[in-house]
This record gives structure tokens, sequence and C-alpha cells, in this order.
């Protein structure tokens, strides 16, 4: 990773409150689960979205069937879906979530289709990353409100 992708990743961490994670799981050894743990333990509010399990509680949140029926104030979208299925949630973002400044395709998602057409929309598009990695590395054990 770059030092302007390290400068780009700290000002999304520093930046972002309201997170969608599209793909949230109940069973806690699934990544997307872990994830948002991790997420939710350094200070930031993750809407998990679930179609499978809406109306059931996650991370404090109800668990939502759709980025149709997230919060507007939701800053990024973190994707746990193959990568042939990210066109459509980013499609539905675009759609949906007025204060969206970063699209997130986690580690082994990638769609250039995708990532283009969120670009082209002014958003920042990360993608086969994982927060959960990034942010220690970046910012050791501190949390979100320490970094603002």
């Amino acid at each position: 990773m770059s030092f302007d992708s390290d400068l780009i990743l700290r000002d999304i961490f520093k930046q972002t409150r309201v997170i969608a994670l599209v793909g949230a799981s109940l069973k806690p050894d699934r990544a997307s689960h872990r994830v948002g743990a991790f997420l939710v333990e350094r200070g930031y509010r993750v809407i998990p979205i679930n179609p499978g399990h809406a109306g059931k509680m996650l991370w404090g949140e109800t668990i939502r069937s759709s980025l149709a029926d997230c919060p507007k104030d939701v800053g990024m979208v973190d994707i746990f879906r193959k990568s042939s299925d990210v066109p459509p949630v980013v499609e539905a973002a675009l759609a949906h979530l007025p204060n969206l400044q970063v699209i997130w395709m986690q580690l082994g998602i990638t769609h250039e289709g995708a990532a283009d057409l969120g670009r082209g929309a002014g958003k920042t598009v990360i993608m086969d990353r994982c927060p959960k990695i990034d942010y220690p590395r970046l910012f050791g054990g501190a949390l979100r409100t320490e970094l603002v």
C-alpha cells in the first residue's frame, strides 16, 4: 500500500461515522460478523443489511432488508457479497444514500464496472481490502472518537 493510499484510508476512518454493512451475518464465525463487531467496538454505528434476517437485532441495530431502508446519514457501504453481485449494491447505495462518501468492497471482492460507477458519482472506492486489517495497521487500538 502506498503512502497516498494510507492517507486516503486514514481520512475514511476519521470522517466516517455510519457504515451500512451489506451481507451481515448473525453467525459470529463469519467474516462479516467479525468485521462489523470490530467496527462497532471502535465507535462506528454499523447498520447490518441482510434481507434473510431483516427485523432481527445485530450490533444494537435492527437488521435492514436493503440499503433503501437505511438511515440517510450512512457515509460508507461495506460490501460482503460476491463480485458479480456488487453492481446492484452500488446502484442502490447511490440511489438511496445521499450522504454516501465511500464504497468499500471486502477482501477478494472487486468489480471495475461498479467501481467506475461509484467513482463517476464522486465516491471513493476501495476494493479487495478489509477495515479490520487496515484500521489497526494505521491506528493501533485507538477508538474512532480518538481520531477526530
